[in-house]
């Protein structure tokens, strides 16, 4: 009896035990967020602990119930969570994987962990699951940061370049074509300062949405950087054409859009396009040879569109190779001074010289200043350039008066970027000074571009620069399509006409009644005029008849060294 009375108090006792740990497994249960299913699969039992019913309004009393599970998720989830639920089918011990549930909004995590006696024959199951929206959420947000563009939604340049590769692949493996197109806003910087910056998002935005409408499978677009979009159509063709895709951009942005602040906008894009594999076979290659040619539109006149060639390719390197020589050059100041006389039509008597820049490459050979003038003013080397060139041309200038005492001026010309320049006045001034020239012998020779980019700003130096004596030239004058609407009121006192109307005097009337335009408005403003390029003797005797004041060109003179200047008034004494 006694014995018998032992053993019931040991049971009593372990079952109090049991039923402590079940209260405080119970108790962590219900401290967690999450939801637990526990099943023993020797006698059926189900248990469900925690949160399980907030996460479900059902019950689950038995093993098969567990796939009720499957009616709260979206259907693409249902195959692959219908056999992580029933995991012990698999003989695997443990798995787990994200799902979404019907209302879209919430997601959750399922983890299942199943134990296996000896034999391999499954004993328990545990099931846990956890809400991960704000996790996935979270990741969403990171991954739309990783990969797209904030203020348009389009793909951001690094995973565009992700997909670009993507693209080359494919079309490696099948031998397809792939066209890329870099689009830049014509014009943007004005809009950004004139309108101010949040004007110019809003234009990017609404043209990147607009952009967007293209994207497919084959089509994919980016926002660059500002302005700049990028886009890759694989195997181009039909309405995917490049062609047709220019031609749609373009009608649509010269639709005009409206802005929040009521102006309407009209816009217009420079498109660069470079070919796989003809450009490259290299994804960020691409789109360099698709910015390279996008420039070469702009500078064509924009609102085009330009494709890329070898030529092209050489001409850009060729400019690499000018751009990191000139920047050594600006410091050593390897250039070179010459000068080419300008005379008096009526009696041939020398006027005075203008001052050219010359540059030559490592094996002598001289460089056009037209290939490396733009080069120098886009790396910004032109200041260094242009400061010495007002040296060395006073310098010349001043030796010439004082051996030969010779009345005549000297023209000297001057870059944009160099005008910019707030101390440019002072730096005009100082150098005159420093060699004692007269300033009413040195005449500066400016460029449309100079007075498009600040016209007030242009009038108040040109009038300091004029009332110290220094006289001014408006070169290439004719070219410009609104040259006519800046004579007004600035303090000019020469017009040069531009070398491609004189060229044309012989043989083409236009060019005549152009020239002739010309010559009589400079006169009856009190300028006087210069004609540029003049080779021949018939260009030489009409421009004489209807009074232009100064020739300048080959007839006459070439451009020539210090030495040779030194001869040729040697001449005239």
């Amino acid at each position: 009896m006694d014995e018998l009375r032992y053993q019931l108090d040991l049971l009593k006792a372990m079952n109090q035990k049991l039923s402590g740990k079940e209260r405080m497994y119970r108790l962590l249960c219900d401290a967690s967020d999450d939801a637990f299913l526990y099943c023993a699969f020797d006698t059926n039992e189900i248990v469900t602990l925690g949160k399980w019913s907030e996460y479900f309004n059902f019950e689950v009393k038995e093993n098969r119930d567990i796939i009720k599970l499957l009616d709260e998720v979206q259907e693409a989830y249902e195959m692959q969570l219908r056999d992580l639920l029933l995991l012990e089918k698999s003989g695997q011990t443990k798995g787990s994987m994200e799902c979404r549930l019907k209302d879209g909004r919430i997601w959750l995590k399922f983890s299942v962990l199943v134990t296996y006696s000896e034999d391999g024959v499954p004993v328990d199951k545990a099931i846990v699951v956890r809400n991960v929206t704000k996790e996935k959420l979270q990741n969403e947000e990171l991954r739309y940061m990783a990969y797209y563009d904030p203020l348009t939604g389009l793909y951001n340049r690094n995973y565009f370049v992700v997909r670009l590769g993507e693209f080359i692949k494919r079309a490696e493996a099948q031998r397809d074509v792939i066209s890329v197109l870099l689009i830049d806003i014509d014009d943007f910087r004005q809009i950004n300062d004139g309108m101010g910056l949040l004007v110019g998002d809003e234009i990017v935005q609404m043209v990147g949405s607009y952009l967007k409408e293209f994207t497919d499978e084959n089509f994919i677009i980016c926002r660059m950087e500002s302005d700049v979009f990028c886009a890759a159509i694989y195997n181009p063709g039909g309405e995917k054409s490049v062609e047709k895709i220019h031609k749609a951009i373009s009608e649509r942005l010269g639709q005009g859009f409206m802005l929040s602040t009521g102006h309407e906008l009209f816009l217009s894009v420079s498109i660069g396009v470079a070919e796989y594999p003809e450009a490259s076979l290299s994804a960020v290659e691409l789109i360099n040879c698709a910015e390279i040619v996008m420039y070469k539109a702009k500078d064509k006149g924009k609102a085009g569109i330009q494709y890329f060639d070898a030529p092209i390719l050489q001409e850009f390197l060729q400019n690499v190779d000018i751009d990191n020589k000139l920047k050594d050059a600006s410091v050593s100041h390897n250039f070179e001074m010459y000068f080419q006389p300008q005379y008096n039509s009526s009696d041939g008597r020398l006027r005075g010289v203008e001052a050219l820049l010359r540059w030559r490459d490592e094996n002598g050979n001289l460089i056009s200043p037209g290939k490396f003038i733009p080069v120098a003013e886009r790396n910004g080397t032109i200041v260094n350039i242009g400061k010495w060139v007002i040296e060395e041309s006073l310098s010349h200038f001043a030796k010439w008066k004082e051996k030969y005492d010779y009345p005549m001026v000297i023209s000297i010309n001057i870059s944009a970027i160099q005008y910019k320049r707030k101390n440019f006045v002072s730096t005009i001034m100082d150098a005159v000074n420093k060699y004692k020239v007269n300033p009413a012998e040195v005449e500066l020779e400016i460029t449309e571009t100079i007075l498009i980019e600040d016209l007030d700003d242009v009038r108040e130096k040109l009038q300091t620069l004029r009332e110290y004596g220094i006289r001014i030239s408006l070169d290439d004058f004719g070219t410009g399509f609104s040259s006519l609407a800046y004579l007004r009121g600035l303090p000019i006192d020469t017009l040069k006409i531009d070398k491609s109307f004189v060229d044309n005097i012989e043989g083409d009337d236009s060019s005549r009644v152009i020239i002739d335009s010309i010559v009589g408005m400079v006169n009856k403003l009190g300028f006087e005029s210069v004609a540029e390029g003049v080779e021949t003797e018939e260009q030489y005797t009409y421009l004489k008849s209807i009074g232009c004041d100064m020739i300048q060109g080959y007839l006459l003179g070439k451009p020539m060294p210090e030495e040779e200047i030194d001869k040729l008034l040697i001449k005239l004494l």
